[in-house]
């Protein structure tokens, strides 16, 4: 039995946030029933054809669902989805901002017809405030909560190279649906969740806030390299590799003197005897160590490093990813079904040894419209009358 087996979730979703958030509920055993405009559905569908002709975003957030296509201005769309809503334990949306409310579908007009339906909205900004209806995507949201302002080089900003806003407040609306469960379970009533990118990229930037609380200046663009510790971040080998590594304390270095650099006087040295000073005098470090490595490959570096226990990692790229070592070693790739056919997939983090979790397949367009209308009480005919319709 999985956590989340009977749970029923509607969702009025596209592209990351929403989709990540019911992913996850699915994996945990939730029943997802997945509402798409007819003909096209969410618009990630159509993001790029990487996966056997599928859209990488759209395999990646939607397996173990069910396809509904519903085109929920059609006149019958109201009764179809105040039948699910009856059977129903949560409903997400993330439509553009005032959509959900247009639809009948806010928490206010579903409340009393349903007390124990958790309503989920994931939006730019929230349901309320002077951004309320700013349309909002992941890179916008980057630069609106400063993300850019520290991630980059010292002279161009760069956004994070995956969808780090949308990931965020997709776990958010997760964690709070999850939490808003166990509440219905001690109250009877559901309840209603707001969800901000915004406000998920901003607890995540907190520690950079603190770092300028009061006016101090906030920590620089320091590309791959870490801000404020030094040396921590990427340094080139004798191979032309690139290693990864990182020192948190003066003990550290002392070993990375000693056992890495075999320069042990180095650690006293007054120009590089504190984080501090290191940090400050980082470009002469830096050719010190270079210099060093530049004698080694990155597999010789890599094991000097493990022997002095000090963090490291190789600078892999996707290609490297899919054949990791230690994914393959754990058994964290599973294969999972699709409408052109097979595909790996990687197991939800976190290893529970009281379930497995739903690895599914991800639907095609519409898959499951016929069998959900039939459940709701529709018959053929009235299916194909609205089929006529194009109402799905």
């Amino acid at each position: 039995m999985r956590p989340l087996d009977g749970i029923t979730v509607v969702t009025l979703e596209h592209a990351i946030a929403a989709p990540f958030c019911t992913r996850q509920l699915a994996d945990l055993g939730a029943r997802v029933i997945k509402v798409e405009r007819p003909g096209v559905g969410d618009f990630a569908r159509a993001y790029d054809t990487r996966v056997h002709g599928l859209a990488s975003h759209f395999v990646w957030t939607n397996r173990s669902k069910e396809s509904l296509t519903l085109d929920v201005k059609h006149l019958e769309a109201g009764v179809i989805l105040d039948k699910l809503l009856r059977e129903a334990d949560v409903l997400v949306q993330n439509l553009a901002p005032g959509a959900a409310e247009r639809l009948g579908l806010s928490y206010e007009a579903l409340q009393e017809k349903f007390p124990r339906l958790i309503v989920c909205d994931i939006s730019g900004y929230g349901n309320d405030g002077p951004y309320r209806d700013k349309k909002a995507y992941d890179l916008l949201i980057q630069s609106e909560a400063g993300f850019l302002s520290i991630t980059g080089s010292k002279n161009e900003p760069a956004k994070a190279g995956c969808s780090i806003a949308d990931i965020a407040a997709g776990m958010y609306a997760y964690t709070n649906i999850l939490a808003a469960l166990l509440q219905r379970g001690k109250t009877g009533r559901g309840c209603h969740i707001d969800v901000s990118m915004l406000e998920g990229m901003a607890e995540w930037m907190s520690y950079p806030l603190y770092y300028a609380y009061d006016g101090a200046e906030p920590p620089p663009r320091a590309g791959a390299s870490h801000a404020t510790i030094y040396p921590y971040g990427p340094f080139p080998t004798g191979d032309g590799k690139t290693v990864m590594l990182g020192l948190q304390n003066e003990r550290e270095w002392m070993v990375f003197c000693d056992k890495v650099l075999q320069q042990p006087a180095l650690a006293t040295d007054p120009r590089f005897f504190t984080n501090s000073a290191r940090s400050a005098a980082r470009a002469e470090l830096r050719a010190i160590i270079i210099e060093v490595f530049s004698r080694l490959t990155a597999e010789q570096v890599i094991e000097r490093l493990d022997a002095a226990q000090i963090a490291n990692a190789h600078m892999n790229d996707m290609h490297d990813l899919w054949q990791h070592p230690q994914l393959k070693a754990r058994q964290r790739w599973v294969e999972v079904d699709t409408p052109a056919g097979k595909i790996p997939a990687l197991l939800p983090p976190g290893v529970p040894d009281a379930y497995e979790p739903r690895m599914d397949a991800v639907p095609a367009l519409g898959e499951h419209t016929e069998a959900i209308l039939a459940e709701l009480g529709y018959d053929d005919k009235a299916i194909a009358a609205l089929k006529q319709e194009k109402a799905i």
